[in-house]
């Protein structure tokens, strides 16, 4: 992309605003005045009402899947003069007369004739983007954001604004900010993100194929249609979710890096390819409780609202005889205006309510077939020029916008049951409900076991101590008796031969009377039979005393077997507990199969009732099928736990809301000094990150450099030895160098020779933001160059920079191979470089150049570089080398 038409594209439109006002003014107060014929097309208040209607609609809930008729809304804006037109139109008024206020706008057919327009709105030649933002896009925004689809498309002759008015990223003013970043700032702020998702796709229509912006790979991407609700899907193209700003002005910097421009004598950047953006917005809303059990809230699925944006920057119409294209760019041209053609033959049928409308004519058309006469809410803004000489074009794009006034769609809300979340929740209850069971029932069964382990333990222990205690006492009384049975008969034994040798010595004494004598000895042997009874009924008494020892031991022998049928009776109990629990279990898997077969049921009931919803509409189903399914089904409360997100601190440096402020309370100063006085690399790292990121703003620039940023930079790339640190070094060196007011001073603190020693690391990524940095500073030199500030050779050239940018020009790494050649390129449009870059073998490297690069905008540059400049046309005529 050369620099002049980067100027055109970023910033003619609003400087020569402001330039041109004061003029414009003036020549309007002097204007005479002129009978006009006055031609007069009206749209019916209702139909412009339509889009608040609609939002009526949809918060009432009561349209249904029938929709709500809303006409698409036509705005006109008027580009103010450009340089060229104030000199070739100078003695010429404007071909066309706006008034605002009662929007309408008058269009010169001669000096005393004029037709009349009435638009939705009039925006001036002064109409800020914020204002056009307002009335075009935000109603078409909010609409996405309440679930309805939504496009904003820019329709005009070539030049006049569109890609401006819609896909200004305002990198320089934050006041140029187009509707697409102005509608993506509106979303983020409306969405929540751990609940919703914003995910984007950009692509371009270029010679009737679909190509991919975020993947140039991706160059054909099929169309496809479903066949019953005829809605167009893209199922090929790179979707990118978004998180946050910064990184969707990044996504549009890659997309428009890769769309495809040309140089027409009508516009410098002139757009060669349909660029349309999609933003897919999937909200989910809080479902309002009635009063209803945990329970019920719980089976009830969610409601999600999906909506799309389309913004779409159409290329611009263009007549052969005026844009002078020629070759490849009137193959394209062709193809532009055969694809806008087709769109308008659709246009004509839907506002004539034709039977038949071509969409299958053109891609483009298939396209847009939601947002013409689809259910989508379209807002149209038609761009013009003031200059007479194109008055055709500008009737043309008029009549354009007054036909599309005429077309109708029905505007329909995409609301759906999120049946997937739901029967997902649902699983994870049961998962958790059988997990927590399985626990339980491990738990009561492991309680069981310890306690009746425990019971025998003790029974056993019992039965053992009173066996022993019994075997002892009965052991220790038969001994004491077997020993008082000896001394009886020991004594009995020894009485009985005392009483028979007594007898015998009486028996043989002669005259003794046997009988006298006879009483006189039994005497004592009776008092020793009685001593004998009497020890007798002792040992009776003994034996009696041991027989109620052993009848005691019994009864504690009993009493222990009772304590063993107690234990008994425990296991018993325990054992019909743990049968109990498992009845319980197997009836906690009945009621898990019964969850299963509800499950089923719900996702069947799911179907029905959105084949129920496709029928019939969406208000009349919803609420008896949800009734019918959720009385069916029940389930313990469960919390479901969040997932709250914390926002990144580590991105605070890349937030451009956020930098003014770091700058205004020191922070540069602090990064700086941290550069300064500390060694630690991974310190150097990161405050070299926050350095580049704050170098992207040109006020930060003036600072870094007053401040003595880059002899810092110089300094820690010269000790850095981790490649991330010296790619973040290299980084902010490339963003300096990108400042036209900065290059002499860059230079002379050393900041070109710093990149250079960079080269040493090697690394792809170093490597890359070297080339960038060279890549900016060519582009800076070229640009003084063609102002006539600059003379002599680069300072790139002088530093030794030309013999690494041609040694690496061949590199297989695509980004360092793209800035290498943009700065080749940058150098070669410089009449003093061109011996220096003859001498080291460059003209070979611009050869190859316009001859392989990939890129159509960078063989051009290099191929006009080549046969403008004398000194590179006399050293291919030498060399023999045709560039034709």
């Amino acid at each position: 992309m050369s620099t002049s038409s980067v100027n055109q594209r970023n910033g003619t439109h609003r400087s020569s605003l402001r330039a041109h006002s004061s003029a414009s003014t003036s020549a309007a107060a002097h204007k005479p005045s002129l009978k006009s014929k006055t031609v007069l097309r009206k749209s019916s208040p209702a139909a412009l009402g339509s889009g608040s209607s609609a939002a009526a609609g949809s918060k009432s809930g009561n349209g249904g899947d029938a929709g709500v008729p809303g006409r698409v809304r036509v705005a006109v804006r008027l580009r103010p003069r450009n340089g060229e037109e104030m000199i070739a139109d100078a003695d010429f008024a404007d071909c066309v007369e706006l008034q605002p206020e009662v929007k309408r706008l008058k269009l010169r057919k001669n000096n005393w004739d004029t037709d009349t327009f009435e638009f939705d709105e009039v925006l001036t030649e002064y109409a800020s983007q914020k204002r056009v933002y307002e009335v075009v896009a935000k109603p078409v925004v909010e609409g996405v954001l309440d679930g309805y689809n939504g496009t904003i498309m820019a329709y005009g002759q070539t030049g006049t604004g569109k890609t401006y008015t819609l896909g200004q990223l305002g990198e320089e003013d934050v006041a140029d900010r187009g509707i697409m970043v102005r509608a993506m700032e509106d979303i983020l702020a409306q969405v929540s993100l751990e609940t919703d998702s914003i995910s984007v796709s950009y692509l371009q229509l270029y010679m009737e194929t679909v190509q991919d912006l975020l993947d140039p790979a991706n160059d054909n991407i099929a169309i496809v249609e479903d066949p019953k609700s005829g809605d167009v899907s893209l199922p090929g193209a790179t979707l990118v979710e978004i998180r946050d700003q910064h990184s969707f002005l990044e996504l549009l910097q890659l997309g428009e890096a890769h769309r495809f421009a040309a140089n027409t004598k009508l516009n410098t950047e002139s757009s060669r390819s349909h660029a349309i953006l999609m933003v897919h917005v999937r909200r989910s809303l809080k479902t309002e409780s009635n009063g209803n059990s945990h329970m019920t809230k719980s089976l009830k699925p969610p409601v999600v609202r999906k909506g799309k944006l389309v913004v779409v920057d159409l290329a611009g119409s263009e007549r052969i005889s005026k844009s002078g294209s020629e070759g490849h760019t009137l193959e394209e041209a062709k193809s532009i205006n055969l694809s806008l053609s087709a769109l308008g033959k659709c246009i004509n049928a839907l506002a004539e309510n034709s039977s038949h409308v071509p969409f299958r004519d053109s891609k483009l058309t298939r396209l847009l077939r939601d947002s013409f006469g689809g259910t989508a809410r379209t807002s149209l803004v038609i761009t013009i020029g003031p200059s007479p000489r194109h008055r055709g074009e500008t009737t043309s794009t008029i009549m354009f916008g007054q036909r599309a006034m005429k077309v109708e769609n029905m505007v329909k809300l995409k609301e759906e049951f999120d049946y997937k979340s739901l029967s997902k929740r649902l699983e994870v209850q049961l998962d958790s409900l059988i997990e927590e069971n399985e626990r339980q029932q491990k738990a009561f069964v492991d309680e069981i076991e310890r306690i009746t382990v425990e019971a025998h333990n003790q029974i056993s222990e019992a039965e053992k101590r009173y066996a022993n205690a019994l075997e002892e006492e009965k052991l220790r009384y038969q001994n004491d008796y077997v020993e008082s049975i000896k001394k009886l008969e020991e004594n009995w034994s020894k009485n009985q031969k005392k009483l028979a040798a007594e007898r015998l010595a009486l028996g043989e004494k002669n005259g003794l009377d046997i009988t006298s004598n006879g009483n006189r000895s039994i005497a004592p042997a009776l008092e020793e039979v009685s001593e004998l009874k009497r020890m007798v009924q002792k040992e009776a008494q003994l034996k009696m005393a041991a027989e109620e020892e052993v009848n005691r031991l019994k009864l504690q022998l009993t009493e222990s077997k009772k304590v063993e049928v107690s234990g008994n009776s425990e296991i018993m109990r325990l054992h019909k507990m743990l049968e109990t629990e498992t009845q319980q279990k197997e009836k906690l898997e009945e009621e898990i199969a019964t969850l299963h077969t509800q499950l089923l049921q719900l996702s069947l009931t799911a179907d029905e009732t959105r084949q129920n919803l496709e029928r019939h509409g969406s208000q009349k189903t919803s609420g008896g099928a949800l009734d019918s399914f959720m009385s069916q089904l029940k389930l313990p409360q469960l919390q479901d736990p969040g997932n709250a997100e914390k926002p990144p601190v580590a991105k605070l440096f890349e937030q451009e809301a956020n930098q003014q402020q770091i700058v205004e309370a020191g922070g540069l100063t602090s990064l700086l000094m941290l550069l300064r006085n500390t060694e630690d690399e991974t310190i150097h790292r990161v405050a070299a990150g926050a350095i580049a990121n704050l170098a992207m703003n040109e006020t930060n620039q003036e600072l870094i450099m007053d401040q003595g940023g880059i002899d810092l930079l110089s300094s820690t790339a010269a000790n850095a030895q981790d490649p991330q640190t010296l790619r973040m070094v290299a980084g902010a060196i490339a963003n300096l160098c990108g400042n036209d007011k900065l290059q002499t001073k860059l230079r002379s603190e050393g900041g070109i020779a710093a990149l250079l020693g960079m080269v040493r690391c090697g690394h792809p990524d170093v490597l890359a933001q070297v080339a960038r940095g060279i890549a900016n500073f060519a582009k800076c030199e070229s640009r003084a160059s063609t102002q006539g500030t600059k003379r002599g050779k680069s300072l790139l050239i002088e530093d030794g920079a030309l013999s690494w940018i041609v040694q690496n020009a061949k590199t297989e790494t695509t980004a360092i191979k793209r800035h290498i050649e943009l700065a080749l390129c940058h150098l070669a449009q410089h009449e003093g470089n061109a011996k220096e870059m003859v001498k080291e073998g460059a003209i070979w490297e611009l050869v190859r150049i316009s001859r392989e690069c990939s890129r159509e905008d960078i063989r051009s540059l290099a191929h006009r570089t080549l046969t403008s400049s004398p000194t590179f046309l006399t050293e291919l005529r030498r060399l023999r080398v045709d560039i034709r």
